[in-house]
């Protein structure tokens, strides 16, 4: 690709984020887990506004929370390549989408892991 031939321009860029955007929105359409991550998303921010946790706690409730969105969206462009490389079952597509939904899985349970962390001492002073 000749990237002398497509000079930056800022509609360009909003273009850029519409595109962005639209991508969210078709991860959250096509993704059951999706909603799940968003529930739990809800429920966070929720719980660290109610227990006043720290600007500290704050970053890293938004870091793994990031860090599960960015797996989820990779793990769902991931599936969709797949799915037009290979629309038919081979079974090393197979395995390639079960690497990438565990990834998933490996950042929601690392996710959980800090928020067990930074909520249940707050949960505890109120016994």
């Amino acid at each position: 690709m000749d990237h002398d031939n497509n000079p930056f321009t800022f509609t360009g860029r909003i273009r850029s984020g519409v595109h962005a955007v639209e991508g969210i929105f078709e991860m959250l359409k096509s993704q059951h887990n999706a909603w799940v991550h968003l529930v739990a998303t809800l429920v966070v921010i929720a719980m660290g506004l109610v227990l006043g946790v720290t600007a500290a706690e704050w970053c890293f409730l938004i870091l793994v929370m990031m860090a599960v969105w960015v797996a989820e969206a990779l793990n769902t462009a991931f599936e969709f390549l797949c799915d037009v490389a290979a629309p038919e079952f081979h079974p090393l597509v197979k395995k390639s989408k079960d690497v990438a939904a565990g990834a998933v899985l490996l950042s929601a349970v690392g996710a959980a892991a800090v928020g067990a962390i930074i909520f249940l001492p707050y949960l505890l002073s109120y016994l």
